[in-house]
């Protein structure tokens, strides 16, 4: 259905965007390759955790906060992930927007939509920050309070197990004035944790 749907904007446009080569623009986004590069920020109860080992090694009010904050019925978990997009094509490539749904050990934990142009220079790299947010405690409501911290930790590439992330992705490029999106989503996966 939606391949159609594509099909059917791309001949539309190809009709009332004369002189555009939009094939072109296509197979250039097509041949970029993306890949999940680093978690960066990762922050508990506000809490930065980035360099930290585990629970024991924050100082005394940090611990005081988080440990408030998870009795008191939350542990917010926010992180910047970052996506490496290459472009291996002589020319530009650029999207608008990407829609995505980030995953953690197989549980989805946040989605939305990134809505700003990126452009990649050709034979270039271009690093695209997503800022996640989630509420550790209703995303993950049945472990324990040390299993909660230590994933928080493990994501910041501090703990004792990796945590799997992973991130589908949906690029739209807009070709002329229309919007063109992906087929579907496609996937990038990454261990962090554990190294």
């Amino acid at each position: 259905m939606k391949i159609n749907r594509v099909i059917s904007l791309l001949l539309i446009a190809i009709v009332l965007v004369p002189g555009c080569d939009i094939l072109q623009q296509m197979v250039t986004f097509t041949k970029c390759e993306f890949k999940m590069n680093t978690l960066t920020n990762t922050r508990l109860a506000s809490i930065s955790v980035q360099n930290k080992d585990s629970f024991k090694d924050l100082s005394f009010m940090d611990a005081a906060n988080v440990t408030k904050t998870l009795l008191g019925g939350t542990l917010p978990l926010s992180f910047d992930l970052n996506i490496e997009a290459k472009n291996p094509n002589a020319t530009a490539a650029s999207m608008q927007k990407m829609e995505w749904r980030a995953f953690i050990d197989d549980i989805e934990i946040a989605a939305g939509v990134m809505d700003q142009r990126v452009a990649i220079a050709p034979g270039g790299t271009q690093t695209i920050p997503l800022k996640v947010s989630v509420d550790l405690k209703k995303v993950i409501n049945n472990k324990t309070k040390d299993a909660l911290l230590n994933f928080g930790f493990n994501l910041a590439d501090a703990g004792n197990y990796p945590t799997r992330v992973k991130l589908d992705i949906k690029p739209t490029i807009y070709v002329g004035s229309f919007a063109l999106a992906y087929p579907g989503y496609f996937t990038l996966k990454k261990d962090f944790g554990a190294n």
